[in-house]
């Protein structure tokens, strides 16, 4: 079994964890229904456009490593600042260097585990 977030602030570490593993399948379950992925400043998906944004992401082949500066939570919902970098050489090759910082919104479940209900990993990026 994968380890579940059970906090707000295990949620950049577990995904961390589960991106490096390379294991689409487990990134996907840190996703509440419904949840928004912005792959892009400005283009926010869901469903299985979002999935598959995610998945090209996983699919450079370089490890993500992330440094989470603030979380807050109030209930059941948390906000996430987490600073992350992709950095190493993918699997063409090519070096691959994206970094950005996230504000993320989780949200605990039904079951006590906490999933991105808005991941948003470019955050403070500006728009054009």
């Amino acid at each position: 079994m994968r380890r579940p977030a059970m906090r707000p602030e295990d949620v950049p570490e577990v995904f961390q964890e589960r991106f490096n593993s390379g294991d689409t399948a487990a990134v996907a379950e840190l996703y509440e229904d419904g949840a928004v992925f912005v792959p892009e400043p400005g283009t926010g998906l869901s469903g299985g456009e979002a999935r598959a944004a995610n998945e090209r992401f996983v699919a450079l082949g370089v490890p993500i490593t992330v440094a989470p500066r603030h979380v807050y939570a109030a209930g059941d919902v948390a906000l996430l600042i987490v600073d992350w970098v992709i950095d190493g050489t993918g699997r063409d090759g090519a070096p691959v260097h994206i970094e950005g910082t996230a504000t993320d919104v989780a949200r605990r479940g039904a079951d006590g585990c906490w999933r991105y209900a808005v991941d948003n990993p470019f955050g403070v990026a500006r728009l054009g």
